[in-house]
């Protein structure tokens, strides 16, 4: 009469430590002290320049809504300050050489605005949702402070989405 085998016990890690092992090890690779380490110098200089070309539309997009519908100032103006101080701190780490691939030089053009300040509302949040999603994909390419900077304004815009939906923004 054969013996029944023993019972599988698995001999190295399991699958969900390896997976949380991996995502830990992405991320700090990630947070590196001090300066951009490693990677592509001129990727990570264009990826800062396109970053800052996104949050300069942005805030042509914030300037036209607000243009528009002065009443929404009060609510607007505090995430408006956030998105220009995104694009200066882009702007910090670029050389005037480096430019996002597919950009014009000119001024962008003007943006449309929704006829009523909920749509407009909508509008400005549907963008900064839409460049959270960018910024968020884009640091997986990026090397340390960069890859900080982007998964921070990646916060920061979702979080302005949230407010310009629920009406917190005041």
């Amino acid at each position: 009469m054969p013996y029944p085998s023993p019972p599988r016990i698995p001999s190295g890690p399991r699958r969900r430590t390896l997976l949380a092992s991996a995502a830990g090890a992405a991320l700090l690779a990630g947070c590196t002290s001090g300066a951009d380490s490693g990677g592509d110098p001129s990727a990570t200089e264009r990826a800062r320049a396109q970053a800052a070309a996104d949050s300069a539309t942005l805030l042509g997009r914030y300037d036209a809504v607000l243009t528009a519908f002065p009443d929404l100032a009060e609510r607007l103006r505090p995430l408006r300050t956030e998105v220009a101080a995104h694009a200066a701190a882009f702007r910090e780490g670029t050389t005037p050489t480096a430019t996002p691939s597919g950009s014009p030089s000119a001024s962008p053009a003007p943006v449309p605005v929704p006829a009523t300040s909920k749509d407009a509302l909508a509008s400005l949040a549907a963008a900064e949702r839409a460049l959270a999603d960018r910024r968020a994909k884009a640091l997986l390419d990026v090397p340390g402070e960069s890859a900080r900077l982007l998964a921070a304004t990646a916060a920061a815009g979702a979080a302005h989405a949230y407010l310009l939906t629920t009406g917190a923004a005041k």
